[in-house]
């Protein structure tokens, strides 16, 4: 079967319970899983004769399923793929919830959001992504990609390379996703498929809108396909935050002495477009050029109550604090970033040699401009209950007087500030990739030889600012709160109000006139990277299998232009310049044990280069307090070497069994931390020679490893309960991680990688029959920390668990010449909430809930 059918390995089953939490439940499902595969080959062994795969009209999931499993059988490396099928009949906002549910993979949100993936236990910028299989930058900080800009519907096919064979880029430290979209050759003449839904966010009762559409033509020697995609979700989010002290000094925070009320309100926006034309002159030759522009945008309001408590209050207790000191913070912001990439194509055969061209250009920008005022120094008393951390009681009252009661909204401020935070970085990146390829017959055995040739031009730009100044005295604050009270499912004991942000900062705007800011003088992000990559690589088929092995050479040459700023104002130009060279060599061995089971055997290696931020020239030095504090140019890469072993069991029609290990050495993490250095390197004629000099940035780690375990099913159970029972089917996946790297300058303390949950859970079951799709599904994985440019590198995620589910139904007639489906997702069925922790889950620092989803849509295809 072709390989262009695609995989899914998102291997799950779930059986009673939805709530899954500990592991002897889990281990205990898969053992069941394991045995249900057994009770399935006997059934399957019974009947006479193997049949090719049949796909059936009415069954999408199982039919993406079949293509799933036989594109994984046929790969190369251990590789998983998902396909548009499967990405559409799940329900997904966005590419992270989709491949969140791939064995070892797991998402991080973002107030609810899936934005971030953790690549097998991975940093986010471990794993590269490309498009159409032009690696891009990562729109986040020039390396990690943000997936809340790429709707799941614009994609045809994603391919999840665990194991990196040497024609990938090296920046593929534990992992390449390639990112297929449509091409007009992929249905012949004229198609369309349009999709239009609205759906309600629980919490706040705010709407959703979906609209997506595609259309394509193409015949023997012309085609071309456009296609877009329209997500507007209103939002409302619940926040909680913290802090704590050591009031009776054992060593752990023990009392609460802050409390920060919030509630966020907005809009979350995506859209996405592109298309291809593609010409195709005569069957050895084609050309093309594509596009695809993808962006994410929220408009966030915010309204923030923080209470500075005089006295702390224990854990777990109620007290009444006689003085409270009450800060406000009001927001209208704005976030966004976008993709942007254009490639011209030639594809060709020349004679024994397949010929490929690609020229791209892509740029990604990424903006947060947030402008707060901030009201400080109001005063109240107040009954602070703590019993339960997560949903603290805060009834306020006049200072000292318990019997007393304030409106929190009212309150009168000695001081209005404005508080501004702004940053920004845009990449621009020039490719130009070449690669040839060639079957011969080596000593009676077939061989086929891959070289290839890849030119990477990039620059990056942008900084950062956090402005202090005055608010407008005009300007009434009060006057723009609204007698709405904030929608929530927390307890708003403190009765909070909606304020009319955006009408708040029309004001403060017109009050004030310009208000464009600059970004500080030691944030500023100026640097232009050259990477050149060659390759070569072998594939030697075998009666037993086949053996695919390759080396690729990466040069790396940057240089970082910047500013040093001393505590006066006085600025100084300064420039790094660096390079470095990277040998990946890759061996691979797929062995066919018979024509059910297979073993493969891996081992590869990969770099991950620094974020343009970390590796900026630009500093800030203090003299008096001999501090500098900056970027660090001559940061090494972190580099990888590792295998992967795996054992696939392909036992019937549509159903999988596979164990999977792997183990990476990591060398030169990346972490934050502080040194002492000579102080006159960073600002000569200020700091004397050979003067001792504290320095704050990014340094290398060492002994970094990541090691992990996993194992899969899917199947269907369509041998072995009788109709209509035997339309279900299912899968599941667990992986076991474990990570460590040391940090010398945090006294050689050992820290996990950041993303690394020990225990990563998926399970689903669907059942189709009488044109209905259904699916549901559940994720689960337990803490990992946060990031590691994080102080102190202690703040952690607690455990997230998901419940999603999916249901379809197509029309069995079409209507003028058209086939209806309709649709409805559900997202977070069991209202789970996000945490957040610093050292121990007991003391959260931010707790977060959003309520559940739903979106009822209606899809015609052509």
């Amino acid at each position: 079967m072709s390989n262009d059918y695609s995989v899914v390995s998102s291997p799950i089953i779930l059986i009673g319970g939805i709530v899954v939490s500990d592991f002897s439940f889990r281990a205990g499902l898969v053992l069941a899983a394991v045995a249900f595969s057994a009770t399935e080959v006997i059934a399957q062994q019974e009947t006479d004769e193997l049949q090719e795969t049949v796909f059936v009209m009415g069954t999408p999931i199982r039919d993406s399923q079949v293509a799933a499993i036989e594109a994984k059988r046929n790969a190369n490396n251990i590789a998983d793929v998902i396909a548009s099928d499967t990405i559409g009949r799940f329900p997904d906002q966005n590419l992270a919830d989709s491949l969140g549910r791939v064995s070892g993979l797991a998402i991080e949100r973002d107030q609810g959001q899936a934005r971030f993936i953790n690549f097998r236990g991975a940093p986010f910028q471990y794993a590269k992504i490309a498009f159409d299989g032009i690696d891009v930058l990562g729109a986040e900080d020039g390396r990690t990609p943000r997936f809340d800009a790429f709707p799941s519907v614009i994609t045809s096919r994603i391919e999840i390379n665990k194991a990196i064979t040497a024609d990938m880029p090296g920046e593929s430290t534990v992992g390449y996703i390639n990112i297929e979209t449509f091409k007009p050759f992929d249905r012949e003449g004229f198609s369309f498929s349009v999709e239009a839904g609205k759906g309600n966010q629980e919490l706040g009762d705010v709407d959703i809108d979906k609209l997506n559409g595609r259309i394509s033509f193409s015949n023997d020697m012309f085609g071309a396909v456009v296609f877009g995609s329209h997500n507007l979700r209103g939002r409302i989010t619940d926040n909680r935050e913290y802090e704590y002290a050591d009031t009776d000094d054992d060593g752990s925070d023990d009392s609460v002495v802050n409390l920060d009320f919030r509630s966020y309100r907005g809009e979350r926006e995506d859209n996405a477009y592109g298309g291809r034309v593609e010409f195709r002159p005569s069957a050895d030759h084609a050309i093309f050029i594509s596009t695809l522009y993808s962006e994410f945008i929220d408009r966030e309001e915010r309204n923030q109550f923080d209470f500075d408590l005089d006295s702390p209050v224990a854990l777990n207790s109620e007290a009444y604090v006689p003085v409270i000191v009450v800060s406000r913070l009001l927001e209208d912001g704005r976030y966004d970033n976008s993709t942007d990439a254009t490639t011209l194509g030639y594809d060709a055969l020349f004679g024994e040699w397949s010929f490929e061209a690609r020229l791209n250009y892509t740029e990604t920008e990424n903006n947060t401009l947030i402008p707060i005022p901030f009201s400080r120094g109001a005063a109240v008393g107040g009954t602070v209950n703590v019993n339960d951390i997560e949903d603290p009681l805060l009834f306020l009252t006049g200072v000292g007087d318990p019997q007393s009661s304030v409106d929190v909204n009212q309150l009168s401020y000695p001081a209005n500030f404005s508080l501004t935070f702004a940053n920004a970085i845009d990449t621009e990146a020039t490719k130009v990739k070449v690669d040839l390829a060639r079957q011969f017959d080596f000593a009676g055995t077939p061989l086929e030889l891959k070289f290839g040739v890849q030119l990477d031009s990039r620059e990056a730009e942008g900084g950062d600012t956090l402005l202090f100044g005055g608010f407008p005295e005009q300007l009434d604050i009060n006057s723009f709160v609204t007698d709405t009270r904030w929608s929530s499912d927390f307890n708003n004991t403190i009765g909070g109000r909606n304020v009319n942000n955006v009408a708040l900062d029309n004001a403060w705007r017109a009050a004030v006139g310009d208000r464009s800011v600059e970004f500080d003088d030691d944030s500023l992000i100026s640097i232009e990277e050259d990477i050149t990559a060659v390759y070569a690589m072998g594939t030697s088929d075998f009666n037993w299998g086949n053996l695919v092995y390759g080396l690729r050479y990466e040069q790396t040459e940057f240089s970082s232009a910047g500013t040093l700023l001393n505590d006066s104002g006085a600025t100084t130009a300064i420039e790094s310049e660096n390079d470095y060279s990277n040998i990946l060599p890759s061996v691979h061995v797929n062995i066919d044990l018979s024509d059910k089971t297979k073993v493969r055997v891996s081992a590869s290696s990969g770099l991950s280069r620094p974020t343009y931020s970390q590796i900026r020239a630009s500093q800030g030095v203090d003299p008096v307090s001999l501090e500098v504090s900056g970027g660090n140019p001559t940061l090494d890469p972190e580099e990888s070497i590792g295998v992967d072993v795996a054992f696939e069991w392909y036992f019937a029609d549509a159903s999988l069994f596979s164990i999977g290990a792997y183990y990476r050495e990591i060398d030169n993490v990346i972490y934050p931390g502080t040194s002492v250095v000579d102080g006159s390197l960073f600002a000569p004629g200020l700091i004397e020679e050979g003067t001792d000099t504290t320095f704050n940035s990014f340094f290398n780690g060492t002994d970094g490893k990541l090691s992990g375990f996993e194992v899969n099913l899917l199947g269907t159970a369509e041998n072995i309960l009788p109709a209509p029972f035997n339309a279900l089917g299912g899968s599941l996946n667990l992986t076991f991680i474990d990570s460590e790297f040391t940090a010398p300058l945090l006294d050689n303390r050992q820290f996990s990688l950041p993303g690394t949950s020990e225990e990563i859970f998926n399970a689903s079951i669907f059942y189709e029959r009488y044109g209905i799709s259904a699916r549901l599904n559940y994720q689960y994985r337990d803490d990992w920390l946060s990031t590691t440019e994080n102080d102190g590198l202690n703040e952690f995620w607690a455990e997230t668990k998901r419940v999603d589910a999916s249901i379809r139904y197509a029309f069995p007639e079409k209507v003028l010449g058209t086939k209806l489906t309709l649709a409805l997702n559900a997202n977070n069925i069991t209202d789970e909430r996000d945490v957040r922790y610093i050292n121990s889950r007991a003391t959260p620092n931010q707790v977060e809930g959003f309520g559940r989803r739903w979106v009822f849509s209606v899809r015609a295809d052509y």
